[in-house]
């Protein structure tokens, strides 16, 4: 278990890529990992959620809301999954304000021990704070190329790319790929 010790948090939200998410459950736990799934839960003690392609149910109990710096300092990892998860978790009730989740993802990338991982459409959750990619090394979805070049990204067309502490990937389809890449990094000396 070359993992122990390191805690992995991941967002999660409705219309989540079924596959990509039992991947990252089991694998990072195989690993040693302890694996958080957190959310908005908008009040409640949890809410389970359903994965797009199979409809599998998904309960979570974890917010990132309200987690202090110190919490915050003790991930080694914070994921941004694929599917409509980036999407969701970018609302606002203040159109005037950046979406919570890009709140406390900009204070992940503020942690330079913190590796952050976007894949595919989770590159949706930047959006409203183009600043924290700009000038980066990533892969996005073929579909949001033009959107990463608009938030000042460099598009690179590989499955995985590594800029320092960011770690970006295609598809959900590619996050064996990604989650390895993301383990090694841990491994060889990661928080």
């Amino acid at each position: 278990m070359t993992l122990t010790g390191k805690k992995i948090g991941i967002f999660i939200e409705s219309d989540f890529y079924d596959p990509e998410i039992w991947y990252y459950r089991f694998r990072f736990a195989e690993e040693g990992a302890d694996v958080h799934f957190f959310t908005r839960l908008w009040g409640q003690q949890s809410i389970t959620f359903t994965g797009h392609e199979f409809r599998t149910p998904f309960e979570c109990r974890e917010s990132f809301e309200g987690m202090d710096d110190d919490t915050l300092r003790g991930y080694s990892a914070i994921i941004v999954p694929a599917g409509m998860v980036s999407d969701r978790l970018r609302y606002t009730e203040d159109v005037t304000r950046i979406p919570p989740a890009t709140e406390f993802l900009a204070r992940a990338f503020a942690e330079k021990h913190i590796i952050k991982g976007i894949i595919c459409h989770g590159m949706w959750l930047v959006a409203p704070s183009p600043e924290l990619v700009r000038g980066r090394r990533v892969v996005v979805h073929n579909n949001l190329i033009g959107d990463a070049r608009n938030m000042g990204a460099e598009y690179v067309n590989e499955d995985v790319v590594v800029d320092g502490d960011l770690v970006t990937g295609r598809s959900g389809g590619h996050c064996h790929l990604f989650a390895h890449r993301i383990i090694d990094m841990l491994k060889d000396g990661g928080n």
